[in-house]
């Protein structure tokens, strides 16, 4: 990692030895900066008066001096009116002066003026930042100061200001003036609407500042005259309940002084003409309601004012001009007053020293310990004062000062002070001064707070003047009128509204106004009342004149809207007026109580009042009732009805529940009902008539029914007349409070209605008949019981028994004469006479025809007189003549209870009796009579299936009956035995309510009971209930699969017609069909196909499924096997195979076939001898398979050909076939090869691995056409594993021991090729030097595949020994693999060409600055020393350099020498010989393809050289030009790619170098194995190394691992290469420091050459150069490596070029500074392929 930078020492740097330099400033620009923060439009005047405020001027006169216009000449009138408007309209402005009588400038205020932001300690006064005054220069360049006799000019040269300062006497004045010349000799002068806005801007200067007057003058005419007055102030009280304090206790209010001002304005008409007055607000005089304290002050002031009659038109003295110069004369002058006052608050501060401190830091200025807060505002008089004759130039100006709509916030370090730029928006950011501006504002929230209490309390003041006001009481509507002018104004002045542009200024002011104080004020209809106990509303409730209101003039206005709005002011709710009923002594009046119920009933309607507040509303009030002068008091919480004069009359007595009419005849039925009021109901107001009169003794004996007839018939007559309109319950309840009492007025007396008659009953003189009904409804009196017919007890005694008085004497009734009198007043017969009618016995019964019986029954007890009924031996009634059941007397019995027919059981009794007793000819007449009066009698209503008694002829039986519900018409449900109906009654068996068949459950059971007991009963039975399929359900078929009902014919000596035994089984126990295959080990069973379907639907099957088979073959495999033979069973246990998923639902099935023998399995047997030679003779093996049955786990699953057939012969084999194999291996069957254990022994690895490098290449390269049509399922390990994975090794010999588990029977072997474990996942392929690619295949195939078959692995030795061109031809897609490679090699090529031109543009760069830099050292143009190793190049014509001689140090060798290393020609004796030890070795090449050279680089070329010969002498090579050098550069750079094999291996060679004739390349061999990854950068170990040393060797260095890793990744920032390409290795011993593998030219560095090199050591002791310097050297003779594999002229070129391109960068790198650009390297191209190349050192 980086060291941290220090960068306080590069500062100290920076001031130590940097060169330094003035900042300027644009003078100009500056200005022109300062004057965009200013957005007022009259900014440069604001500072002005300011100054002039500060030097406490009382004067200030402005002036505009212009230039006549060139273009329009100037009138010849002497008219001033018309020159001035010549000038407003023509001319232009030459200049702006400004003068003011304040103090002259002091020397301070001179240097202030020359310098920007040099601001003016003074707390009281602006000029904080000394920016203001240069507003002037907003359009002027040159402005002129003079104050007194001192002056000064401002000039600018370029963009650079300067001033110049002289004394003067030119200047008679000694007032200060402000020359300010115009930039823009094009400035129009200010008219109409400008120079209205100029005079407001000026008119509102005057507010807070202490001017008295201020001049605007355009050359000789006084465009406005302002001139300000003030009164002595006097001291405001502070109410206690008013707190002094701010919020944060930052300021406190220590007193408040109000005084009041005059400001006159005087103007001309230049400005606009005048208008109509405003008229005075409605209201009395403004004297009236001038608050005491301020009328001494008002008045002050007053004395001078015009008379409001004075028309506003009017010149002031002296002035003269016509009538109409109001709209030509544009110099008439006019003038207007207006007044204010100004509450100052004196505040103190308490400031802690932070904020002190960030005040002074942040405003140039300490804060003030004491301060002020003034707030302006207008009374009413004083407003009406005002507009007492204001035209509209004066409304328009005043507006200005006192804001009618909008008020505005002056801010600044005094009061006195109006705001400048920096005060234009209040700072409520910054921390500190927020929280000072924050309390100022809630300081001046208090003030505004106490300036509304004092005006409350004057107000409170004059109403108590008021005349005829009583203390507690209630303003009169006058009185309140003549105060709502004033409250309206106060309403409207103390008004919120949000501010702009921050909101928070507002809510700042009105928070403090609120929170300062709890106690509140407001003009109410009882006085000024605390706000908490005033109420709104917007409806009359002078009911409880005890509760405060507003007045609904104010409901609108200002801060009442906003107290309603805020919820401060709360309308009347029902609390208050239950709190004031409650809380109240007196009653209300009738007309209060009118408005209340008003009141109510109108909040109800409207959903503004519950039901339940109205109730405790009613519950408070009492009303005195004086109406009939008894002063009756009412409480309303007894109320809950009202009279509906409609129905009952308003002066007939009411209950006390009930409000008198009077109240409520002004209300709607929707008020009432809003009310909560009920309408009192006739039969409530009658029960309190009747039964509370005597309990409460509210009514008198005049009001009492049971007395009084005419009070009675008064009563009656009201609910005759409602009686129409009762609902039956309340008729009911209205009978029953009168049947029993003496309330019908009668000629007999008071009667109850039961006791009256109707006049029309005239059979007797002496009956109680009613008197006197007129408007009465019959109806009602006949509810009532009132009779019209005589009582039937009456009718018994009188006429029927005996000669009674006023019976005719000597007629006796019979029934006959009794029922034809009934016929004739049947309709006012009384219910109850009806009833007693029915129970009473009074006819006789028919002995014989014509002939009445002397006992008489009760009519319900008889039947009809009629022939059928008689012939049935029924009783019926004796009736003289013949009777018609349609006459009226034959109705009136029928309803009387007369039968006309048996019912249902009785007729049933009739026909059983008769059947029993034999008597045939009643049984079916009875039957005939039951058909044919089915339905006219009402017999189709009955319930057959209730009658218990049998009365059903039965099929050939006559003696035998049945109930409907035990016989049937289906001839087929005998087959179940049950009874069948007589054919001849089938038609009618409906009506009987015989069904066709019995019900499924009663089937059923009868089947299960009694089962078919041969195939032609179930044959007929089964085919019966197909034919009611659709009866069974599902919980029918689930009790008759299990039931034993199916006869299964099995061979037997006897039982059924052929002899044979019968079996009962279950539905679900048999099959359907002749079985075929299945037949003798299945039951199958075949009636017929309608009789079969009975079953299929109750659970047989056509043939057995997989779950039976399962538990046949887990139960009875033998009996199985036997039956079906060794192919069909083997065809079966696929079948099981393919249903597992099925099968493995049933984990009771599973597990008892994992122990059950019913697996099919071989073992092999050999033949005896005769056999043998027989075998022999044909080629075969010698034995065969014998077929036995086991359990799973006794079987083996063979995965290993090879295996088999070395212990087939004591092993149980199963099926070769991969369904089966899945159906074993699920049951928990064990593999071969799982079982088998061996043994390799090996020898030594061949010190020549050629043959294995050349097998590992073929087997990389072939293994994915191999795999390419394999699913993936069925690959252990692809092609990408075997790459990083497989390594190959030769080997002297191979021999394997096997044994298998639990057989002691081992067996030895030799082998050409074997398997051998690497680390965790790697494998070595061990192979002899004349392997046998079967042999190789085989081991190859276990690896690739999870299971290997025989074809698996000749298809492999195949693929493996086959050309690409033959596997080709085979349909291999060899050239796909052929066109990758080809479009990899020409992205490289592109790539290449790519980098390469861009080297080129950067090669003239790079050989400029490399001249500059020889130049700086004085370096000649030779070529510089070479590397270690390196030759000099002689193609340049010089000669070599003589031994001895001192040459010049190089810039290359002064680098070395700096990082520790000499690259002279004579260094140190290690290197005497060139590079003798520091060599590379080239591993053995695979014969991988490959073009025959690098793309755009030429390959040196490779000739052998035989052995025997000596090598040939070769001309030095020719020298590469600079271009050609760069690109070999270029190409080292960017070739190398991350090594991404598990292992490092290669063959110790030696070659010559052809270039040095005493220097050979020795090249180490290497064995080395991947064992895990350290921050970024892959870690290998020599394989010799143990393998416990290996697994913790990476645990056990960590630390110095990091530490050489940090070092390498420094390494490759410097060189931009990849982190990937760079490993580290451990070799244990030997000189390898670093070597390029060439398969990748990936980089590998020694860890142990680190340690040993002291570099370890370096790190922690915090040198990390010196270990950086070195491993880029050594990186970078590995990169020139992956152009040059030899250390030859080529190899030393390169070398030296990429130290020298990255000098500068090792050399910042190492010294740990931030300025290389550490950026990662671009992707890098694929190389040519060659061996590992290292370097080596000494220890």
């Amino acid at each position: 990692m980086a060291s941290a930078t220090d960068y306080t020492a590069l500062q100290a740097q920076a001031v130590e030895v940097g060169k330094g330099e003035a900042v300027t400033v644009n003078i100009r620009e500056l200005i022109s900066k300062i004057l965009s923060r200013y957005s007022g439009t009259w900014s440069k005047l604001r500072e002005l008066i300011q100054n002039a405020a500060d030097a406490r001027a009382t004067r200030v006169v402005i002036k505009i001096e212009t230039t006549p216009s060139v273009k329009v000449p100037s009138p010849e009138s002497d008219d001033s009116s018309t020159r001035l408007t010549h000038v407003l309209q023509h001319h232009t402005i030459k200049r702006w002066v400004i003068e003011n009588n304040g103090e002259r400038f002091t020397r301070d205020d001179w240097s202030r003026l020359t310098q920007i932001a040099k601001g003016n300690p003074d707390p009281d006064k602006i000029g904080a930042f000394g920016v203001g005054f240069y507003t002037v220069f907003d359009n002027c360049d040159e402005p002129f100061v003079s104050s007194g006799s001192q002056a000064l000019q401002f000039y600018f040269i370029g963009d650079a200001l300067y001033t110049k300062t002289f004394e003067h006497s030119f200047l008679k004045s000694t007032d200060t003036i402000f020359i300010l010349p115009v930039r823009d000799k094009k400035s129009s002068v200010p008219q109409g609407q400008k120079l209205l806005s100029l005079c407001q801007f000026l008119t509102g200067s005057m507010t807070f500042v202490g001017l008295e007057s201020i001049e605007l003058w355009v050359d000789k005419w006084r465009i406005l005259f302002l001139q300000r007055s003030t009164a002595d102030s006097v001291n405001l009280d502070i109410p206690q309940s008013i707190s002094r304090n701010t919020s944060k206790g930052l300021m406190q209010i220590s007193r408040i002084t109000q005084e009041v001002v005059q400001l006159e304005a005087e103007w001309i008409g230049a400005l606009g003409g005048s208008s109509k007055p405003s008229k005075l607000p409605s209201g009395i005089g403004v004297d009236a309601f001038i608050e005491p304290a301020k009328k001494s002050l008002f008045s002050f002031f007053k004395k001078g004012t015009e008379p409001p009659s004075q028309s506003s038109d009017e010149p002031p003295q002296g002035a003269k001009r016509t009538e109409n110069t109001t709209a030509k004369d544009i110099t008439a002058a006019f003038r207007q007053k207006t007044f204010f006052h100004i509450d100052k608050a004196y505040i103190q501060t308490s400031v802690d020293a932070d904020l002190g401190a960030e005040f002074l830091r942040s405003r140039r200025k300490p804060p003030p310990s004491t301060t002020a807060v003034s707030c302006m505002s207008q009374s009413y008089e004083e407003r009406a004062a005002t507009n007492s004759a204001a035209p509209a130039v004066a409304s328009q100006l005043f507006n200005s000062v006192v804001p009618t709509t909008k008020g505005q916030v002056y801010i600044g370090f005094t009061t006195s002070q109006m705001p400048t730029v920096e005060r234009e928006q209040i700072d409520l950011n910054s921390q500190h001064i927020k929280t000072w501006n924050s309390e100022l504002l809630r300081a001046a929230g208090i003030v505004a707070r106490i300036s509304w209490s004092t005006t409350m309390a004057r107000l409170q003041q004059q109403i108590s003047r008021l005349d005829n006001i009583v203390e507690g009481k209630a303003l009169a509507p006058k009185e309140l009128e003549r105060l709502l002018p004033t409250a309206t104004f106060l309403c409207e002045t103390f008004n919120w509204s949000s501010t702009t542009p921050l909101p928070g200024v507002g809510e700042e002011i009105e928070s403090a106004f609120w929170s300062c104080s709890n106690d509140f004020k407001l003009l109410s209809s009882r006085g000024i009342v605390p706000i908490e106990n005033i109420r709104t509303t917007s409806v009359d409730v002078s009911f409880v004149d005890e509760l405060p209101v507003i007045p609904a003039q104010l409901f609108d206005v200002g801060l009442v809207k906003r107290l309603r709005e805020s919820g401060y002011l709360r309308d009347v709710e029902v609390e208050d007026i239950v709190w004031i009923l409650e809380k109240s002594k007196k009653t209300r009046t009738p007309t209060q109580l009118q408005q209340l119920l008003a009141f109510i009933a109108k909040k109800a309607r409207a959903n503004q009042i519950s039901r339940g507040e109205i109730r405790s509303i009613l519950d408070a009030a009492v009303v005195t009732d004086g109406e009939d002068g008894s002063n009756q008091i009412i409480a309303l919480s007894q109320v809950q009805e009202y009279v509906n004069p409609d129905k009952i009359p308003p002066n007939m007595p009411v209950p006390p529940s009930t409000i008198p009419f009077r109240y409520t005849k002004t209300l709607s039925k929707l008020d009432t009902d809003a009310l909560g009021f009920r309408e009192l109901h006739p039969v409530n107001w009658l029960r309190w008539l009747l039964e509370d009169r005597n309990v409460k003794g509210q009514l008198s004996t005049e009001q009492n029914m049971e007395i009084n007839p005419a009070f009675a018939t008064n009563v009656l007559r009201v609910l005759s007349k409602q009686w129409a309109g009762l609902s039956q319950e309340a008729k009911t309840m209205t009978t029953t409070l009168l049947e029993n009492r003496t309330v019908i007025p009668t000629k007999m007396g008071m009667k109850k209605p039961s006791e009256a008659y109707f006049p029309s009953v005239k059979l007797f003189q002496d009956l109680p008949v009613v008197l006197d009904l007129t408007n009465f409804k019959e109806l009602f009196l006949a509810a009532l019981g009132v009779r019209k017919t005589l009582e039937i007890g009456v009718v018994f005694e009188r006429l029927v028994n005996s000669t009674s008085q006023g019976a005719k004497p000597g007629v006796k009734w019979s029934h006959v004469d009794l029922i034809k009198y009934l016929v004739s007043v049947w309709a006012d017969v009384p219910k109850g006479d009806r009833e007693r009618l029915k129970q009473t016995p009074v006819c006789p019964a028919e002995v014989s025809k014509g002939e009445a019986s002397e006992r008489v029954f009760r009519i319900s007890e008889l039947y009809e007189p009629s022939d059928s009924l008689r012939r049935l031996g029924l009783r019926t009634l004796q009736w003289p003549g013949h009777f018609s059941p349609e006459s009226r007397e034959g109705k009136l019995l029928q309803s009387l209870g007369l039968r006309n027919a048996p019912p249902y059981a009785d007729l049933i009794n009739i026909i059983a009796t008769a059947s029993q007793s034999k008597n045939i000819p009643l049984r079916d007449f009875a039957l005939r009579y039951f058909v044919e009066n089915y339905q006219s009698k009402g017999y189709d209503t009955s319930v057959p299936a209730n009658v218990k008694v049998p009365f059903l002829p039965i099929q050939g039986s006559e003696d035998k009956l049945s109930t409907p519900s035990n016989c049937f018409t289906n001839e087929r449900a005998t087959l179940l035995r049950f009874d069948l109906l007589r054919s001849d009654l089938h038609r009618h068996a409906l009506q009987f309510g015989v069904q066709p068949d019995p019900p499924m459950d009663r089937c059923i059971q009868r089947l299960i009971r009694e089962p078919p007991q041969n195939e032609r009963q179930a044959r007929n039975i089964f085919a019966y209930m197909t034919s009611r399929i659709g009866s069974i359900t599902k919980q029918h078929v689930n009790t008759l699969g299990e039931a034993k009902i199916v006869p299964f014919a099995t061979s037997s000596n006897n039982s059924d017609e052929k002899g044979n035994r019968v079996r009962l089984l279950s539905p679900r126990e048999c099959f359907l069909g002749d079985g075929g295959d299945f037949a003798r080990i299945f039951d199958f069973v075949d009636f017929s196909p309608e009789a079969n379907m009975f079953l299929l639907h109750c659970g047989s099957r056509h043939r057995p499924e997989t779950l039976d088979l399962a538990h046949l073959l887990a139960q009875q495999p033998g009996r199985f096997l036997k039956e079906s033979g060794d192919k069909k069973y083997e065809e079966i246990l696929l079948t099981l195979s393919r249903a597992w998923d099925t099968l493995k639902e049933d984990k009771s099935l599973v597990g008892m076939m994992k122990q059950a023998p019913f697996l099919l399995a071989s073992r092999w047997v050999d033949s005896d001898a005769s056999d043998k030679n027989q075998e022999d003779e044909e080629g075969g093996e010698t034995g065969k398979n014998i077929w036995h049955l086991a359990k799973p786990s006794d079987i083996i699953i063979v995965d290993e050909v090879i295996n088999y057939d070395i212990f087939k012969a004591h092993i149980l084999a199963a099926p070769q076939k991969d369904e089966l194999e899945a159906l074993y291996l699920k049951l928990g069957t064990p593999v071969l090869s799982s079982l088998i254990t061996q043994r390799q022994n090996t020898g030594d690895p061949l010190p020549d691995q050629s043959v294995a490098f050349k097998l590992q290449s073929i087997i990389l390269e072939r293994a994915p056409l191999y795999l390419h049509d394999y699913q993936k399922d069925l690959v252990r390990h692809d092609a990408k594993w075997l790459e990083k994975n497989l390594s190959v090794q030769a080997t002297r010999r191979i021999t394997v021991r096997k044994w298998l588990k639990g057989l002691d029977v081992p067996h030895e072997e030799s082998k050409t090729a074997t398997l051998r474990r690497g680390d965790t996942r790697s494998y070595i392929l061990l192979v002899t030097n004349d392997y046998d690619m079967l042999q190789v295949s085989q081991v190859l195939a276990s690896l690739m595949l999870h299971r290997s078959k025989p074809t698996d692995v000749l298809s492999l030795r195949s693929v493996l020994q086959s050309s690409l061109r033959s596997l080709q031809q085979l349909g291999f897609n060899v050239e796909k693999r052929l066109r990758q490679n080809e479009k990899d090699v020409k992205i490289a090529q592109e790539a290449y060409q790519q980098r390469l031109e861009q080297e080129q543009r950067a090669q003239k760069d790079r050989e400029a600055l490399q001249q500059q830099l020889q130049a700086q050292r004085g370096l000649d143009d030779h070529q510089q020393n070479p590397m270690p190793g390196q030759f000099t190049d002689s193609s340049d014509g010089k000669e070599d350099i003589a031994e001895g001689t001192q040459q010049p140090e190089s810039f290359l060798e002064g680098i070395g020498k700096r990082f520790g290393f000499d690259f002279g020609r004579k260094s140190s004796p290690a290197l005497a010989n060139g590079d003798r030890d520091m060599n590379a070795t080239r591993d053995h090449e695979l014969d991988y393809p490959k073009p025959e050279s690098e793309p755009g680089v030429p390959r040196p070329p490779r000739q052998e050289t035989p052995r025997d010969e000596p090598p040939l002498t070769k001309p030095p090579p020719k020298p590469l030009t600079p271009q050609e050098l760069d690109a070999r550069v270029q190409t080292a750079m960017h070739t190398s790619r991350p090594h991404t094999s598990s292992n490092v291996k290669s063959k110790p060679e030696v070659h010559k170098v052809e270039e040095m004739h005493t220097m050979c390349d020795p090249r180490p061999g290497l064995n080395l194995v991947h064992i895990g990854d350290l921050s970024g950068l892959r870690v290998f170990i020599d394989e010799v190394i143990s393998s416990q040393s290996k697994a913790k060797f990476i645990e056990n260095n960590r630390p110095g691992l990091e530490q050489f890793a940090s070092v390498l990744r420094e390494c490759a920032i410097i060189y931009r290469l990849q982190l990937q390409v760079i490993n580290i290795f451990y070799d244990g011993s030997g000189g390898t420091t670093a070597f390029n593998q060439s398969a990748f030219n990936s980089l590998f560095f020694n860890y142990r050459c680190f340690k040993e090199l002291g570099h370890l050591d370096m790190m922690r002791h915090g040198n990390k150069a010196d270990p950086i310097n070195s491993w880029a050297l050594t990186m970078a003779h590995e990169l020139a490596h992956n152009v040059e594999p030899s250390h030859n002229t080529l190899f030393q070129n390169v070398m030296q070029t990429i130290n020298e391109k990255h000098t500068f960068r090792i050399t910042e790198i190492a010294k740990g500074q931030p300025s290389i650009a550490r950026q990662a390297p671009a992707a890098n191209t694929q190389p040519p392929k060659k061996g590992p190349y290292v370097q080596t050192f000494k220890r």
